[in-house]
């Protein structure tokens, strides 16, 4: 059941409701980046695999090690920005429900 896997279902739609939390949380936290005033270093990092996360949102079948990198990658490049954190986090939540990448 997907409430108890901690998903919603999409209503009307077959789409994995793990994807769509990705879409959404990707979205945001693009959105967030996208009006923060300051500038940082690693700002095109984690603008770039913003936008591969997205991609991969859209295609509906991400990778999981793929989906973590990216994560990886974001977290190091804008950890420190504070008034990003709950962006960050949600975007986080959305790929832990993708589960641990298969070794």
């Amino acid at each position: 059941m997907l409430r108890s896997l901690g998903q919603r279902s999409v209503t009307g739609s077959d789409e994995d409701p793990r994807v769509a939390e990705l879409r959404t949380a990707v979205s945001r936290l693009r959105r967030e980046l996208a009006v923060h005033p300051a500038e940082f270093p690693d700002r095109g990092i984690a603008e770039d695999e913003l936008a591969a996360l997205a991609a991969m949102a859209l295609s509906g079948a991400p990778e999981i090690p793929r989906l973590r990198r990216s994560l990886l990658l974001i977290a190091g490049a804008i950890g420190s920005v504070s008034a990003l954190a709950t962006g960050l986090a949600e975007v986080r939540g959305a790929v832990e429900l993708f589960g641990r990448p298969t070794r």
